[in-house]
């Protein structure tokens, strides 16, 4: 399936469409079958406001994540970082460059890079045909603003299963299975499952946990933030779901 039907496809399942669908149905149904009409629109306000909630939010997106994991990075062979979208047409920087997510995943493998001195591969391609691919981005901004090397990319792949099986026909050429994989802490669960099925030997370097100063009234109060971050979450559990019932691909 390729990356226009399947983010469609996605739009439907998560907030906020699937429940502006569940309202407007609600709404249908109010004439012909009251009871049910005024259920539905109940269930969209709670779930709209539930989810909207930063605590809720934020405690949905913490059940994805683990703790850091003991792992000596030294012993990996490489570093892979995974992108995470583009900043599109960027005035102040004059064309397309890396977006929020991916600039906080290469900062975490730039640290990494200077601890381990590990070679470093980025993977992530152009879905809606930009013609830069986030693998590009990343390089650019790598070597340009943190002066860290990057050794290969991966420019072709439009999902993690693509990073993954993609990014180990790179590295297979150069005896290269043990990584340290770099991605949000959220992602990392369904990230570390493809990449271990590619054929890596994965060691997880997680970063941009999800975090709390403290819980205050604000926790309660909705924002569209933590709505984000609710569609962070349930786009990962599809995601992983999706996954599970795809056949794994054999790496050649």
């Amino acid at each position: 399936m390729d990356w226009f039907a399947t983010n469609l496809i996605s739009a439907f399942l998560l907030p906020p469409l699937n429940l502006i669908l569940l309202g407007a149905t609600g709404i249908l149904l109010l004439k012909r079958r009251p009871g049910l009409g005024k259920g539905l629109l109940a269930a969209t306000l709670a779930l709209l406001y539930l989810l909207s909630t930063p605590l809720a939010a934020d405690t949905l997106l913490q059940e994805l994540e683990t703790p850091p994991e003991r792992y000596d990075l030294n012993n990996a062979q490489a570093i892979v970082v995974l992108g995470g979208g583009t900043y599109y047409d960027a005035p102040e920087y004059g064309n397309h460059t890396v977006g929020r997510y991916t600039l906080e995943r290469i900062r975490y493998a730039a640290q990494l890079h200077r601890i381990t001195s590990k070679p470093m591969l980025a993977t992530g391609g152009a879905p809606v045909g930009s013609g830069s691919s986030e693998a590009t981005q990343m390089r650019t901004v790598l070597e340009d603003e943190f002066q860290i090397p990057v050794k290969w990319i991966e420019d072709a792949a439009g999902n993690t299963h693509e990073n993954a099986y993609n990014s180990f026909a790179i590295l297979k050429t150069d005896g290269i299975n043990r990584i340290a994989l770099v991605t949000h802490a959220w992602h990392m669960p369904r990230a570390k499952r493809e990449f271990e099925r590619a054929g890596f030997e994965v060691m997880p370097a997680a970063t941009a946990y999800t975090t709390r100063y403290k819980t205050d009234i604000f926790a309660f109060i909705p924002t569209a933030g933590a709505l984000q971050r609710s569609n962070l979450f349930f786009h990962e559990v599809i995601g992983m779901l999706w996954y599970r019932i795809m056949p794994a691909r054999r790496s050649v």
